[in-house]
């Protein structure tokens, strides 16, 4: 039943802290964090046992009937892709909820509520082996960030709110009718009606029907991931969000949308995800040079840090395509190494949001002299976010382009200048941030003992996971085989059958001779 208590401690937490906060913000603030952090152990025992004794392909297994008579069920499953991104979602919600304790003051309750049930929708996805549960939790953090940017955002929050629901809302109910054709299509097969993700892999789908279903899947992926041309909420919801929002949508949605494509896609539909794939590593190298240029273009701090999540995105699109075992355990890192570094930048723009209330790069300039500690931060994450060597980002893009060029040499050649492109707008971030003349005379005061945690904790992972990556592509290793196993199972089917297909003839005579 762990499983589940994952999920209730958060939805629990968050009515808590509402509650309390009628007497006490201080009391909502210590609620919140608590429950996130008896996740924390929680995943975190699961991973130490995991890594003791070596991971199966399910850690835990857990279901119970729900609405039986439409063969729906509350079926919660854990295995090494899940269980690292469950572990990503609790610590940084860790972080949001230290990175709020100064930023929100108004209706603190109500936040806290919003944090903690997008946080246990996120776990949701994550956990869901019922494709209608799992379409519930979709929907379950899509209203409180709905929420969180419209009442808690900046200037146009209300705009990036309605526009952040619009696209996420109608991408999702393209998913939800996939996900019924795919019920109805099982049901005319086997007599059966059910949602459970272990039966449905065993579908046999006819081609176009397949096609059809899994690009109601793939377009609510690739707008949540988000990839080019279906990106453009991403930057309007970064912008106006608070920092906590930010981080949240940085760190954790878009990589619903990358566990989607992993858990679904591929999975469900191989044949139309390899005839996609061409498309699929396009769309990938287009979100590393577009989100590449357009990151450099930005004289807003924290919209400039939002294109470039949708350049780094674009390495997990290339990747996924690529079905290479290399370029899956690049996308497993890139997940967890991205979710960290762009996250870490959101909480440093939302620091300096917090001092000298501007995001524009034209009026700041040389506040290295002023914080000092501030600036080696925000090197360090810059140099993590071009993917410097030693640190979990070079890992991932590493891992990815060395997959991809064993699958299209042209792709991986186009993307490696992604590398390029991230060294020029990193490195723009300090040199305008905390280099330079100084064009105003901030007086600022430089990290607390509080912000000083926050970053050192997210520093220490990324070095950890960069100089050995190897228990995190140990934990997903199982999960990342099944899906390639599938894919190269369905190739050689493919091939086999394009090769025997001359031969394969009603009459004995011509299959004799065709021998």
């Amino acid at each position: 039943m762990i499983l589940i208590w994952l999920i209730a401690i958060l939805m629990i937490g968050g009515l808590l802290a509402w509650l309390f906060s009628l007497r006490n913000h201080l009391l909502a603030r210590w609620t919140a964090l608590i429950a996130l952090i008896i996740d924390f152990v929680l995943v975190l025992n699961i991973w130490i046992q995991g890594n003791s004794i070596g991971f199966n392909e399910w850690i835990e297994n857990v279901k119970i009937p729900w609405i039986e008579s439409f063969g729906i069920s509350f079926h919660l499953a854990m295995d090494g892709l899940s269980l690292l991104m469950v572990l990503l979602t609790v610590f940084l919600g860790i972080l949001s909820v230290l990175t709020s304790w100064k930023e929100i003051t108004e209706r603190v309750g109500f936040f806290h509520f919003n944090l903690m049930w997008i946080l246990a929708g996120i776990v949701g996805v994550f956990l869901a082996m019922d494709l209608f549960l799992f379409y519930f939790f979709w929907e379950v953090m899509l209203i409180p960030m709905y929420f969180l940017i419209g009442i808690w955002g900046h200037e146009n929050r209300i705009y990036a709110a309605i526009k952040f629901f619009i696209f996420t809302q109608a991408s999702g109910l393209l998913m939800l009718l996939a996900i019924l054709g795919l019920y109805f299509v099982h049901h005319s097969q086997t007599g059966v009606y059910t949602y459970d993700y272990f039966d449905l892999l065993g579908t046999a789908i006819a081609p176009g029907i397949a096609k059809w279903l899994m690009f109601g899947f793939l377009i609510a992926f690739i707008v949540k991931l988000p990839a080019v041309p279906v990106h453009n909420w991403l930057p309007d919801a970064h912008t106006e969000a608070p920092t906590a929002g930010s981080v949240i949508l940085a760190g954790l949605l878009l990589k619903t949308g990358a566990y989607g494509l992993l858990r679904f896609v591929l999975p469900l539909f191989p044949q139309a995800a390899i005839d996609f794939a061409p498309w699929g590593m396009f769309l990938g190298v287009l979100g590393i040079l577009y989100g590449a240029k357009l990151a450099f273009a930005q004289t807003d701090l924290k919209r400039l840090v939002a294109y470039t999540s949708v350049s780094h995105m674009g390495f997990v699109m290339l990747g996924v395509f690529a079905f290479n075992e290399l370029a899956l355990q690049g996308v497993v890192v890139q997940m967890i190494a991205h979710g960290l570094s762009t996250g870490a930048l959101f909480i440093l723009v939302g620091q300096l949001y917090e001092r000298i209330h501007t995001r524009d790069l034209n009026r700041m300039g040389g506040l290295w002299e002023k914080v000092p500690r501030m600036g080696g931060v925000g090197m360090f994450f810059a140099l993590a976010s071009l993917g410097l060597p030693g640190l979990a980002n070079f890992v991932a893009e590493f891992l990815i382009l060395l997959g991809t060029y064993q699958a299209n040499i042209v792709a991986a050649i186009f993307a490696s200048l992604g590398l390029v492109a991230a060294t020029v707008y990193s490195l723009r971030i300090v040199q305008r941030v905390f280099h330079g003349n100084q064009v105003e005379e901030w007086t600022l005061p430089d990290l607390n003992i509080r912000e000083s945690l926050i970053m050192g904790s997210m520093i220490v992972i990324l070095v950890w996971i960069g100089l050995y990556p190897q228990n995190v592509i140990d934990t997903a290793k199982p999960t990342i085989n099944k899906v390639q196993q599938k894919i190269k199972s369905v190739k050689e089917q493919s091939v086999l059958s394009q090769y025997l297909s001359p031969w394969t003839v009603d009459d004995d005579s011509k299959l004799e001779q065709g021998r």
